[in-house]
């Protein structure tokens, strides 16, 4: 009897010291699902919000002969950066930044083109050639992807149009990017202040203003260099979002993308782009800008695009959508 006690002893304290360990562990996956179940509903609120109808006939591009999942097929999205503060406002600006990427569904890679914002191309909406950030001042994201498409020859399926606040939410929602700078600038801020921001030559990590600065510039350059530099902040914000340590800064990046986007992307379709970033860690990111040469036939300045090499990119995008 008195054995039969002590074992029910033992069996008790073996039982508490179970649940000493198990519940901690519990109420960390417990807090941990609840966090991501807000998260969820914060990108869906959020990301629904920002979503427009696609206007074009059966909601595709006249290149397509059917609508496009990104789950599974090829796609193309094609990225404005405008810029519609209240300082600014201007409901429909010349795009300021426009960078098309193309992303292949089974290899998980991912083509980025940076184009120069005084590219001259043939603008269908007005139906002459002309500075291509004109063309979201004629007719918005529809005729700023009738323009791209005219001049690739490749559908775009998607577009998401970002303010250029984003840039600074984002960064500052992440707690700042690294990247390196090539060289000592002054820029201005947001707001228009002349040389308020000074950044010196090297890797360094940039607050959401500096990184800004840093993305619009072209006192030092020209549009190719700043393509570049737009780019590697995409780059640079992708890494960052990707470590475990921001995990914890999601709820705050969903609110600064959401609160300066407008896509075609409904929340459907943005969550089969995880994907890229999940199946496996050598997810591809290639960039690249249009090659051209300087070309001012009159005052007005624009970039000419070599054709040969138009060609030859035009013919790698529609490799990399599969595109025959």
């Amino acid at each position: 009897m008195p054995h039969t006690r002590v074992s029910r002893r033992r069996k008790k304290r073996k039982l508490r010291r179970r649940v000493y360990v198990l519940a901690p562990l519990l109420i960390l996956f417990l807090s941990a699902a609840g966090f991501l179940i807000s998260l969820y509903i914060k990108a869906d609120t959020v990301f629904t919000a920002s979503h427009e109808e696609d206007t074009r006939a059966g909601g595709k591009s006249e290149l397509r002969e059917e609508v496009v999942n990104p789950a599974d097929d090829n796609v193309s999205i094609l990225f404005i950066g405008v810029d519609t503060s209240e300082k600014r406002n201007d409901a429909n600006p010349r795009s300021d930044a426009l960078i098309l990427a193309t992303l292949n569904s089974k290899e998980k890679s991912v083509k980025m083109v940076s184009i120069p914002r005084d590219s001259l191309v043939y603008i269908p909406k007005v139906g002459y050639e002309t500075r291509i950030n004109h063309a979201h001042a004629h007719g918005g994201p529809q005729a700023t992807i009738e323009t791209v498409e005219n001049l690739f020859d490749i559908p775009v399926d998607y577009y998401v149009r970002v303010n250029f606040e984003a840039f600074i939410d984002i960064v500052e929602a992440l707690g700042g990017i690294t990247v390196d700078v090539p060289y000592e600038m002054y820029e201005q801020n947001s707001q228009d202040v002349a040389d308020a921001i000074h950044l010196l030559p090297g890797e360094q990590e940039l607050n959401g203003e500096e990184a800004l600065a840093f993305a619009r510039t072209r006192h030092y350059d020209n549009d190719i260099e700043r393509g570049k530099r737009q780019q590697e902040i995409i780059k640079a914000i992708v890494k960052k979002g990707a470590s475990l340590g921001s995990v914890f800064k999601y709820g705050d990046v969903i609110e600064a993308v959401g609160d300066n986007m407008k896509t075609n992307l409904t929340f459907d379709e943005m969550k089969s782009f995880i994907s890229y970033g999940l199946e496996g860690t050598n997810l591809s990111i290639e960039s690249s800008s249009l090659e051209g040469t300087d070309y001012q036939p009159s005052n007005a300045y624009y970039w000419k695009l070599d054709e040969a090499a138009l060609e030859q990119k035009k013919l790698e995008l529609k490799q990399h959508l599969e595109i025959e």
